[in-house]
């Protein structure tokens, strides 16, 4: 007599019990596949049934599918049943809201933003999950949703002003991209005009408004630091280490010990010097050269965080959660409790300190050639700063170790611009505060030779450490700036053709195409305007495990190496490279993707959160200056009107389209202007003009502008 076939979930059973660890990732595929096999709708029971699931997978089983709702892939309709999103056409996303009230759906596969519409956006609330169907275009092509279901909630604590309206106390979100007003029917001891942190006890729906509970009175709006309090909330950053990781930071040891020297090489007679900013306190790189019969040697000691923060500990996970310090003006977030950051793993003068050393020989000519990595103990023999460094330059007669260092960045320039590396022009500024910690004023910080010796320093070691990782296929997080898209690249010539210019290099130019147009248009009147127009044709860096490259640097592989106490990314390329040079490898259960995207995710929201303080620091200070006149130059051109930065003060403000005169002007993205059609009067990007500051707005960080010659 045949054998009886087993039941296909009986097949599945022994499967799941057969491997040592059930997890729900597990049952989310199995799920999938039997709602697909079902071909209709099943409630969770029935779906138990038909996956024969017993009492004690019931738990991983319920993990798995509340998994798939929150990812969009399942949904339960009004009946309770379970259904396959794609089956009927939903898509799943984050929701960005806007201040007018409308939202987009960034779709998790991609593909284009879908608008949602202001009575769509009633349930919703900026940063949500949600899944919609397509229900239409707009007047702009754009597909319209329809929501079908929230997905999941992303903001749970919520800070802003408290308002009192009749006797009622709602909340205005500071984070205008929440169109909603909260109501907080019990504000305890919060009186209105304070700010102060909610927690969302109701979300929004279609017909009610959400409801918070006060958590927290962080005080009145005007109190010194206060804007930087209120980013750390409206951003949602961590800005509290966990117990666990403070009480292991506390644990770690305030010098090096005897037993952390071994099993390292000994550079601490080498004139290590470290060479930063006046008011940085964490020093991540010291650096070294020779001179040799055949070019240089450069030695960069990079701090080894990893010696100190293991894989998983309590400082690990935070670091992780964090992604990156947070620079504010006169404060710092930093992405390790201050024990390790300023101490123990930062490379202060004249006290040893563990390093990951890259030792690199360089040609007469620039280029790289062997190189090796290595832990080290050494010690830091100065702590510079970039104005002393440029003064011992400029004097013409450096100290030796200043004279070769400078030498080396001479060669190693020559090799980038050989390569065909792009360097924009770019401004950076500085804030100087007075004793109430409001601006004074903003000034311009020059960009000198002290500052490209550590550039090139740290370039040479981030290629150095990509080349080792990539040559060993050791999975890491590299830093890629992928090649610009087709449609911009076209965008680039077509206004590049107007002005007589092209740029070389087929669909797909290379950096050295870019880097030549720059050399041949740097002596133009224009060059300010071509240059932000080169700029805004490239794409933006990021974190990835797939290698392809870094465009604007012209480097095969790239990774960020040189700055471990403040980036996650760079402590993880030194766990790969110690690992590789034990003849082990580094994987650690990590989804490198997901990782990827994560430390992405948080540098783009600590430069959010860093120009958000800024905005509110420079609105406040520009309220002494209304009814001013300025000098500037337009740095944006959108549909409703110019950005012009100031003159002297370094601040953006808006003059509106409805103040460029009685006259209806065209938008002509293509060619950066605003042109009139009666009186044809142009306003390009980079174009000189004086405004007249009309009004400020400290709470929506808006500063109004006004041509000066119809100033009212």
């Amino acid at each position: 007599m045949a054998k009886r076939r087993p039941k296909r979930t009986a097949l599945r059973r022994r499967a799941r019990a057969a491997r040592d660890d059930t997890n729900a990732a597990d049952y989310r595929r199995e799920i999938l596949r039997e709602l697909e096999r079902a071909g209709e709708p099943l409630t969770p029971r029935e779906l138990a049934q038909r996956l024969d699931i017993r009492k004690r997978e019931r738990r991983a089983f319920s993990a798995g599918r509340a998994a798939l709702e929150r990812s969009g892939d399942i949904l339960q309709n009004r009946a309770g049943a379970l259904l396959v999103a794609r089956r009927i056409a939903l898509v799943a996303g984050r929701v960005e809201g806007h201040p007018d009230g409308h939202g987009l759906l960034m779709p998790d596969e991609g593909g284009p933003t879908i608008y949602l519409p202001p009575h769509e956006m009633r349930s919703l609330m900026h940063g949500d999950r949600a899944a919609v169907r397509i229900s239409g275009s707009d007047a702009r092509g754009r597909p319209v949703g329809t929501l079908v279901d929230v997905l999941e909630r992303a903001k749970r604590r919520i800070v802003g002003r408290l308002h009192d309206e009749r006797g009622v106390r709602i909340l205005v979100p500071e984070d205008r991209r929440i169109a909603h007003d909260i109501l907080v029917p019990d504000a305890g001891k919060a009186r209105a005009g304070e700010v102060v942190t909610v927690d969302l006890i109701e979300p929004p729906a279609p017909h009610t408004q959400p409801v918070g509970r006060v958590t927290e009175v962080l005080g009145h709006y005007a109190d010194p630091g206060l804007e930087i309090e209120i980013a750390l909330r409206k951003f949602d950053l961590p800005h509290r280490f966990s117990r666990q990781a403070l009480a292991l930071a506390k644990s770690e040891p305030d010098e090096v010990r005897e037993e952390d020297r071994r099993g390292r090489r000994d550079l601490r007679e080498l004139e290590f010097v470290t060479i930063d900013g006046e008011t940085a306190k964490d020093f991540d790189d010291a650096v070294y050269c020779e001179r040799e019969a055949r070019g240089l040697r450069l030695w960069v000691a990079i701090a080894d965080v990893s010696h100190y923060v293991k894989h998983g500990d309590a400082l690990d996970l935070d670091a992780r959660e964090r992604g990156t310090s947070v620079y504010f003006p006169r404060r710092v977030i930093p992405m390790l409790p201050e024990k390790l950051s300023n101490g123990i793993c930062s490379l202060n003068p004249n006290v040893d300190r563990l390093a990951v050393v890259c030792e690199v020989e360089v040609s007469a000519q620039g280029e790289l050639g062997r190189y090796e990595f290595y832990p080290a103990v050494f010690r830091s023999h100065a702590r510079l700063t970039y104005t002393k460094v440029w003064a011992d330059i400029s004097s013409g007669r450096p100290p030796a170790h200043l004279a070769r260092l400078q030498e080396l960045f001479q060669v190693l320039y020559r090799s980038r611009e050989k390569r065909g590396a792009i360097d924009f022009e770019t401004v950076e500024t500085r804030m100087i505060f007075d004793a109430k910690g409001k601006i004074e004023r903003i000034v311009p910080e020059a960009r000198n030779d002290a500052h490209r010796i550590i550039e090139e320093c740290m370039l040479a070691a981030n290629v150095c450490a990509g080349s080792f990782i990539a040559r060993h296929k050791q999975p890491v997080l590299y830093r890629v700036h992928d090649v610009p898209s087709e449609e911009k690249v076209a965008a680039l010539r077509a206004f590049l053709a107007e002005l007589g210019l092209q740029l070389p290099g087929g669909d797909i130019p290379k950096p050295r195409d870019y880097a030549a147009l720059l050399e041949k248009i740097r002596g133009r009147p224009d060059f300010n305007l071509l240059q932000t127009v080169l700029l805004r044709s490239l794409k933006q860096a990021m974190y990835t495990p797939q290698n392809v490259g870094h465009f604007g640097l012209a480097y095969e592989a790239y990774v960020h190496f040189t700055s471990p106490i403040r980036r996650y990314p760079d402590l993880l390329v030194h766990r790969a490279i110690k690992a590789l040079l034990a003849g082990k490898r580094y994987d650690g259960g990590l989804d490198w993707e997901a990782l990827g995207r994560h430390c992405s995710e948080t540098e783009r929201r600590a430069d959010d959160a860093s120009r958000d303080v800024e905005s509110w620091l420079k609105c406040y200070y520009m309220r002494e200056h209304v009814g001013e006149t300025f000098g500037g130059t337009i740095t944006g051109v959108v549909p409703f009107g110019l950005f012009v930065t100031l003159d002297d003060y370094f601040v953006d403000g808006l003059v509106h389209i409805s103040e460029l005169g009685r006259d209806y002007f065209q938008y002509d993205g293509a060619r950066h202007l605003l042109y009139g059609e009666r009186t044809k009067k142009r306003f390009r990007l980079a174009d000189r003009m004086k405004v007249k500051l009309m009004r400020v707005d400290v709470d929506q960080r808006k500063i109004d502008l006004v041509p000066a010659e119809s100033g009212k």
